[in-house]
């Protein structure tokens, strides 16, 4: 008979504030906490610790202190689970619960799921992003399944953003990627900037990966292809990537997903797209549109890793997934917005519209709008559906401060964000940094746009 170990503890959960002056890279707070990233804001750290039970991570749990750079206060985010008894001992091994994954399996390690116990965690690729797979240590049983990666529906890739924004038309179709379905009008000639200069689409901010032998190369970094090509595709995710990092380090941000973030347009054959925060990559399908023609696409995915950046493994609950949504749909708004006008036959407000010109019969196409009516009281089960309310309410944020000072405040707001925030502790995190940064009216103006979508 195999030995039995118990272990307890009792955590306390909830939000503990408090005002202290403290180094906020110091030794963990707390017995049970282990340093897990430290992320810097225009206003203030922000130190993340993990939970650990008999030094195992408790999954769902946090713990992240924020210091104000200028006074020295902390605010503590207090997330840890009251996890009780755990038989520490597993009783089936890592390759049995490998065994229980969908996909090709990385690994199994041991965790703590407060409520289960001790289960192992098992990611997985099945050829679609990464998956992971719960499985009870006791009895071998499979607690939960779910896929990791961050989706948007039915998407298209761009030229700057895309041919129906800039050509003003909404007539135009795919063409299964024919040249002489997109007027010559609607290339934009571009610096490719920060590459490494290996010959390959790789740089300080982006990077393409996949097999070699499918990645566009030119060893004097000439990347001059039409859509016919597949290369194009890559072209646009290098630029479109590059770019909204560029801005981002131009409002002062130096600590927000600042890597070559990983991108793949090979393998993918859905109408769909998605960033998987596993692998730390985003994927682009070529079903329809090629997402990758559609820039606002991809500014809309690059979205999913500006978050998860700064708040690790965000977007678990409804709540916080319908908010990824809505900020992925503004982030590519605003993106958009330096090349694009708000008109009548292509609205601003309309996003990724030549993606979805294949498969809606609407004009003006869209695949989602960021100038709804609706509000909180209208949510839905759908995270794309309640995206549109916490999108709409960052849209009047832009109309009313303009594209770089409305970032500033929602990209500072969101570093204090926790994985599974509300639509309204967001919302309070929004107006917070609004009024640090720009002082008391302005929150006013940043808590009447959530006010007016019924958030409180």
């Amino acid at each position: 008979m195999r030995s039995r170990r118990l272990v307890a503890v009792a955590c306390t959960a909830g939000v503990v504030l408090s005002l202290l002056s403290v180094n906020a890279q110091a030794a963990a707070p707390k017995e049970g906490l282990r340093l897990l990233t430290v992320r810097d804001s225009l206003t203030a750290t922000h130190t993340w610790y993990e939970q650990t039970f008999d030094g195992k991570p408790v999954l769902g749990a946090y713990y992240v202190e924020h210091v104000d750079k200028a006074t020295g206060a902390k605010t503590v985010n207090d997330g840890r689970i009251a996890v009780g008894a755990v038989d520490v001992t597993p009783a089936v091994t890592a390759e049995d619960a490998k065994a229980k994954s969908a996909g090709v399996p990385e690994g199994a390690n041991l965790k703590v799921l407060p409520g289960t116990g001790l289960v192992y965690e098992v990611i997985s690729d099945n050829g679609k992003g990464s998956e992971r797979t719960l499985v009870h240590a006791e009895s071998g049983a499979v607690v939960k399944s779910e896929s990791l990666v961050k989706h948007a529906d039915g998407t298209g890739k761009v030229f700057s953003p895309n041919p129906v924004v800039s050509q003003q038309n909404q007539n135009l179709k795919d063409g299964d990627d024919a040249d002489s379905a997109v007027p010559a009008a609607a290339y934009r000639s571009v610096t490719l900037s920060n590459l490494d200069g290996s010959g390959y689409l790789k740089g300080t901010y982006a990077q393409l990966t996949g097999a070699k032998s499918k990645l566009a190369y030119n060893k004097n970094n000439q990347f001059d292809y039409t859509r016919t090509n597949d290369y194009f595709e890559q072209v646009n995710a290098y630029w479109g990537v590059t770019e909204a990092h560029k801005y981002i380090q131009s409002l002062g941000f130096t600590n927000i997903n600042n890597e070559a973030q990983k991108i793949t347009t090979l393998g993918l054959k859905d109408d769909n797209s998605f960033y998987d925060p596993n692998k730390d990559q985003i994927t682009f399908g070529t079903g329809g549109v090629d997402d990758a023609e559609d820039v606002e696409v991809v500014w809309h995915e690059l979205g999913h890793a500006i978050q998860d950046a700064q708040v690790p493994g965000f977007g678990p609950g409804l709540e916080s997934g319908s908010i990824g949504e809505g900020f992925g749909d503004w982030w590519a708004l605003i993106m958009s917005s330096a090349d694009s006008k708000d008109t009548t036959t292509t609205p601003l407000a309309c996003i990724m519209d030549w993606d979805a010109t294949f498969y809606t019969t609407e004009t003006p196409h869209c695949l989602r709008r960021t100038d709804t009516e609706l509000t909180y009281a209208d949510r839905t089960n759908s995270v794309h559906f309640n995206g549109q309310i916490w999108s709409r309410a960052l849209f009047d944020v832009y109309k009313k401060f303009g594209r770089d000072k409305a970032a500033r405040i929602v990209l500072e707001g969101q570093f204090s964000y926790v994985p599974d925030t509300t639509f309204a502790a967001a919302a309070a995190a929004t107006v917070a940094a609004a009024k640090k940064l720009y002082g008391d009216a302005d929150a006013a103006a940043v808590q009447a746009a959530f006010t007016a979508r019924g958030i409180a």
